[in-house]
Parts: C-alpha cells; structure tokens; sequence
C-alpha cells in the first residue's frame, strides 16, 4: 500500500472515488476513509482525530436534537 501524500503547503493527496459507497463496510473500505486512517495512524494523530470526531458527533447530535425539537413546537402550533 502507497503512504499518503502530504504536499509542502499542507494539502493531502487522497485517491477519489466516484460514487460514495451504499453502506458502511464499503464505506470503511473506500479509498479516502483508508487514506485517511493511513494518514492518522503514520503521523500518530490517533488523540488529534478521535478529539476532532467526536466534536463533529456532538455537533450534528445538538443540531438534531435542535431540529427535532423544532419540529415538534412548529406540530403543536
């Protein structure tokens, strides 16, 4: 397997694929996630990434909860 490619001005080289996969085994096993676990774990940024998902878990949780919440106030009126 290629190690992933980090260009002087910061930008990583990841293979795209065309289509996003169906479900979430083809999804763990396309390019770009594989290339970014590659990327995480050669520049042992394991603490840095699961800090960074589990922001963005909680963020899209709140924004959820928000929506549903939104929802069922604008169903009462």
């Amino acid at each position: 397997m290629a190690k992933v490619k980090v260009a002087n001005d910061g930008n990583i080289d990841f293979v795209q694929a065309e289509s996003l996969p169906t479900n979430i085994k083809k999804l763990r096993q396309s390019p770009e996630i594989e290339g970014f676990y590659r990327f995480v774990f050669e520049n042992d940024l394991r603490v840095e990434a699961y800090d960074i998902i589990d922001k963005l878990l909680n963020e899209r949780k709140l924004k959820a909860k928000e929506l549903k919440a939104a929802a069922k106030k604008s169903k009462k009126q």
